[in-house]
């Protein structure tokens, strides 16, 4: 890819919510979210969005990711959004709430590739281990269950299943903040390295500065929905 040419492209994006009307008297009020960001994302950059809590950070992933609907234009490799939904990818704050319990992580590590129907049992089960071992585990790991895992271990197979589909970029959607200190600088290395070795865009979302600074190449404050960008 042409690195003159951005991986995602955000232009006037908005959002909005409709609170609800109370009894009959009541009215439908329309709250923005976001109100036209613009954004431009380069392959292989880790971009950092910080804030506080309801000012559109998580508003702003999801419409990146496909799950809401908004107002703009969202592309992504130079084709919109809505045709690219595998080149996205997101992680969350709670690794342990994105894994079933009744399944064996083999199983969870496979599921994206089923889904897809990408793959035969053999090429899906060796691509598994290939990304545990990516991401600092083994494939010992297939045979155990999400309760004998520890938290940064639960974030790694989050961060390994994203990754099963290849996506272009990955949303880390306040990805450490329920993590121990040690195991927090793990996963900041981790992304550090697998953006290395993968070529890959990631946006990094989190109330903590310091490993804002720590990871990105650049960064944006958002208030009130919309975007401070500190080059």
């Amino acid at each position: 890819m042409n690195n003159n040419i951005p991986l995602l492209s955000i232009k006037n994006l908005s959002n909005s919510y409709i609170t609800g009307s109370f009894g009959f008297i009541g009215k439908k009020e329309v709250k923005p979210v976001l109100k036209n960001i613009n954004l431009e994302l380069h392959e292989s950059e880790i971009f950092g969005l910080t804030g506080k809590s309801g000012c559109g950070k998580t508003t702003l992933a999801r419409c990146i990711s496909g799950l809401i609907d908004y107002h703009g234009e969202i592309l992504i490799d130079g084709e919109k959004q809505e045709t690219t939904a595998r080149k996205v990818q997101m992680i969350f704050q709670e690794p342990g709430a994105s894994l079933n319990p009744r399944k064996k992580i083999g199983w969870l590590m496979e599921e994206p590739l089923h889904i897809q129907k990408i793959g035969t049992v053999q090429e899906r089960s060796r691509k598994a281990d290939e990304m545990l071992e990516r991401v600092g585990l083994d494939p010992s790991y297939r045979s155990r269950r999400v309760h004998e895992l520890s938290g940064g271990q639960k974030q790694r197979i989050c961060i390994g299943r994203a990754l099963m589909l290849e996506p272009a970029i990955l949303i880390a959607d306040e990805a450490i903040s329920a993590l121990d200190v040690f195991s927090a600088a793990q996963i900041l290395n981790l992304l550090r390295d697998l953006r290395d070795s993968l070529g890959l865009t990631i946006i990094f979302i989190s109330h903590n500065t310091d490993a804002v600074k720590y990871l990105c190449d650049r960064a944006a404050v958002m208030e009130n929905g919309q975007l401070t960008i500190n080059n």
